[in-house]
């Protein structure tokens, strides 16, 4: 992407006023610039829930990881986020009126494919609904309530029963029975409470 197209895109983004919006037109951004180096980026965390949900849950900041690279270099990290304007690193940026965060590794448990969103500059990688739904679940409940994540869970879990968002609720109950999460039973009251809100059937229920 050349220099013209990136600033040309930095002023759309810069000028955004729904955040949800600005953060895909961002993560479409970064994306499509990582990839010209072979990286390929995912959302991860709130914001891919915020992103998902269509803003039902503003996450407030952008969170990508990467998936295929062990690393990315403190340097290209730099550059990369350079041709941006902007500020700070190596992991933090200001750029175009939000916080981006470039975090490690993407963590999936998850034997579903990514969910793939079209953004303005090109494909954006979503993390897999099933991984956070448990995430933000254990988060919820370990090592103390929290309330935040538990709204975010929430407003995922309503989202998906609702059929807007598919959500595989067997590898729901696979992954947080693994050792990484043995959140169980706490995956099962959460979407159970929001299935009798809404006054449909509970998933995990056999027929």
């Amino acid at each position: 992407m050349d220099a013209s197209k990136i600033k040309s895109a930095l002023a759309d983004i810069t000028a955004e006023q729904d955040p949800t919006i600005k953060s895909l037109k961002m993560a479409s951004l970064c994306s499509a610039l990582w990839l010209e180096r072979g990286v390929e980026l995912v959302v991860v965390g709130g914001s891919a829930i915020e992103i998902l949900t269509e803003g039902a849950y503003a996450s407030g900041d952008l969170d990508m990881c990467h998936i295929n690279k062990a690393t990315l270099p403190i340097r290209e990290r730099q550059e990369i986020m350079g041709l941006l304007g902007a500020k700070g690193g190596p992991r933090n940026w200001q750029v175009a009126g939000m916080f981006v965060d470039m975090l490690g590794p993407a963590e999936s448990f998850a034997r579903t494919p990514y969910r793939r969103v079209q953004g303005p500059f090109g494909e954006v990688q979503v993390m897999k609904a099933e991984d956070l739904l448990v995430e933000r679940v254990l988060i919820s409940v370990y090592p103390g309530e929290n309330l935040t994540a538990r709204d975010c869970a929430r407003e995922l879990a309503v989202v998906a029963l609702a059929g807007a968002v598919p959500m595989n609720w067997d590898e729901v109950l696979r992954v947080a029975n693994l050792p990484e999460y043995r959140n169980v039973n706490e995956c099962k009251a959460l979407v159970n409470e929001v299935a009798d809100e809404l006054k449909i059937k509970r998933p995990f229920d056999s027929d």
